[in-house]
């Protein structure tokens, strides 16, 4: 089994900044893409930031220039620097993996618990 634990959410007001990471444990071959989700009240689940193993990235229009994210491959880590953040980026953030294992060597999707981001004044 893989398990992804994810730190560093909080409240923080508007402007402001936080990191978050997740690290994935367990019965890993290898990772391939790595990435941030999150979703608000009543709205679906959405894309954040994705990586690749090759460190190919793609970003939501929405936090473009503002987020960066960033993966340790030794660590099995991904992590999500969040700058100059907004209201409207409260949700609970969730990390996905890929994850090849050493059972069947098939990719599976892994996900962590998720960390709340409330930003408010």
């Amino acid at each position: 089994q893989v398990q992804l634990v994810e730190s560093g959410g909080g409240l923080v007001q508007p402007g402001g900044s936080l990191r978050l990471s997740c690290t994935a444990s367990g019965n890993i071959y290898k990772i391939n893409g790595m990435g941030w989700y999150r979703q608000a009240p009543d709205n679906e689940r959405e894309l954040v930031a994705v990586i690749t193993s090759g460190g190919r990235i793609n970003y939501a229009d929405s936090v473009k220039g503002r987020f960066t994210i960033s993966r340790d491959n030794a660590k099995n880590t991904v992590y999500l620097q969040m700058n100059s953040l907004k209201p409207e980026d409260t949700a609970v953030y969730y990390c996905n993996a890929e994850v090849v294992n050493f059972v069947n060597y098939w990719p599976s999707p892994y996900w962590g618990q998720g960390t709340q981001v409330t930003v408010s004044s």
